[in-house]
């Protein structure tokens, strides 16, 4: 068993902020980097320091990792199945909400809210522990309690912002009822492996939503898209990450940053291709412990959510949501309710297309950044991915490349708060991403777009 100290000491804490749940020697605060992490309080001298943190931890917990989880959840399924990249599931679609603005209102197809929302209309659960604006000052978003489709409502969207769970377990252990949970793939991780420890959690958070999830982003990352805006740091209020834009492509969306200028609100709206920092691939700003996760599609959720990112499924911009069910509960709610929903049945194959980039990362990739760790005999989790050296040259470019996008991001950003001046940020990164779009896109294949561009303006033209 890997320990929590060993997942502090390293730098591979999530910021989930399980572990100060169970620990009072433990706790969790942003640090100088805008990140949620967990710290062993120094003034502690009593002996309430155990071994649970270990236990809960989704980064210390080796032995039971997401195949063990997901098959002591779903293996006696009937009908179940298991994918290597999927985890064990009952069904997988493509769809989305087809009432109520689930779908305008959402970052993809709605159906997150969809879920959580039918699971309280229905009676199944009394409240959702899902992300909202937060009250408090200088946080954006935080975890918080809905007890209605209104104010669930106001959780829609994805929220590219760093966000703890402890404050709303207090809540939970202390509030009677059952609750449904929303979360990337190692918050619902860390929930299993505390339900296992804690008998009252265990029976009060009865469905859990999962998110495909690329990484987790410290602050920073919405802070510099409201920079490059035109809202200093110091002013911003809020960053919507998806603003979907009529009439195009939904890979084709905006942020819209809020925020003061001068004394004065404002509202700015800038395509995310128009930003330098929005380029989801160049990992700017990322958690250190996104690196050693192989977990895409929450292998442990009830149901996950994601986009769609599949030829034919974005044209519209209204968006669109991979599905993966594994709870019978959410399967038979979804057949009750299907003149709700738009869906299309779809093999496991094809979801995982949807994510290839990410489960390329998380699996190919992860294998190199563990072979990397374990050859400077430094310690790592324990992950279902083996280390290896066995890349291409070119692969191995890439992986060092994503490496050093996410490290100098983080002191690139703080020089450019030093000098006020977010130019500085772009022209310092820029010879990086340079260099890392190089080894991404080999001469040929840069050769062979540039010529499927000319032909696509000469048959335009035609």
């Amino acid at each position: 068993m890997d320990t929590v100290s060993q997942v502090i000491q390293g730098g591979y804490c999530i910021g989930c902020g399980v572990c100060p749940f169970v620990d009072s020697s433990l706790s969790i605060h942003m640090d100088s980097d805008g990140k949620y992490q967990a710290f062993r309080n120094s003034t502690d001298n009593s002996d309430s320091k155990s071994d649970l943190a270990d236990l809960v931890c989704p980064f210390a917990n080796a032995i039971d990792n997401e195949d063990v989880l997901g098959k002591s959840l779903y293996g006696n399924e009937k009908n179940i199945k298991h994918d290597t990249s999927l985890g064990y599931y009952l069904n997988t679609y493509v769809g989305y909400a087809k009432v109520n603005d689930f779908r305008a209102k959402g970052s993809s197809g709605g159906l997150v809210n969809w879920f959580a929302s039918k699971l309280l209309e229905t009676g199944e659960i009394d409240a959702v522990i899902h992300v909202k604006d937060s009250s408090e000052p200088g946080i954006m978003y935080s975890y918080q309690i809905s007890h209605t489709s209104n104010e669930l409502e106001a959780g829609a969207k994805s929220k590219y912002y760093p966000i703890e769970l402890s404050h709303v377990l207090e809540y939970v252990a202390n509030n009677n009822g059952r609750y449904a949970v929303i979360g990337v793939p190692c918050f619902i991780k860390s929930l299993r492996l505390l339900e296992q420890q804690d008998p009252v959690i265990r029976d009060r958070i009865r469905f859990h939503i999962g998110l495909v999830c690329g990484h987790l982003k410290s602050t920073f990352f919405g802070l510099s898209e409201a920079w490059e805006s035109g809202i200093d740091p110091d002013c911003v209020e809020r960053v919507d990450f998806r603003h979907k834009l009529p009439g195009r492509l939904t890979s084709d969306y905006a942020i819209k940053a809020e925020g003061t200028v001068d004394g004065k609100h404002v509202e700015t709206i800038k395509r995310v291709h128009e930003l330098s920092t929005t380029d989801w691939g160049l990992g700017y700003f990322k958690y250190n412990a996104c690196e050693y996760c192989d977990d895409v599609l929450a292998e442990t959720a009830d149901v996950t959510c994601g986009d769609a990112w599949l030829p034919g499924y974005g044209d519209d911009g209204g968006g669109m949501n991979v599905v993966v069910v594994r709870n019978t509960v959410i399967a038979e709610m979804m057949q009750r309710f299907a003149d709700e929903l738009f869906l299309e049945e779809i093999p496991a194959e094809t979801v995982a297309l949807s994510q290839h980039s990410g489960l390329r990362h998380r699996r190919e990739g992860l294998s190199y950044r563990l072979y990397l760790k374990d050859k400077k005999h430094e310690w790592r989790p324990t992950k279902r991915v083996e280390p290896s050296n066995k890349l291409s040259y070119s692969r191995k470019k890439v992986y060092k490349y994503r490496l050093r996008l996410m490290q100098d991001s983080f002191a690139a950003y703080h020089k450019a708060r030093e000098l006020n001046d977010v130019s500085y940020f772009v022209s310092h990164m820029a010879p990086l991403v340079k260099s890392y779009r190089r080894a991404d896109r080999p001469l040929m294949r840069r050769i062979l777009r540039k010529v499927k561009n000319v032909i696509k303006k000469v048959l335009g033209k035609l």
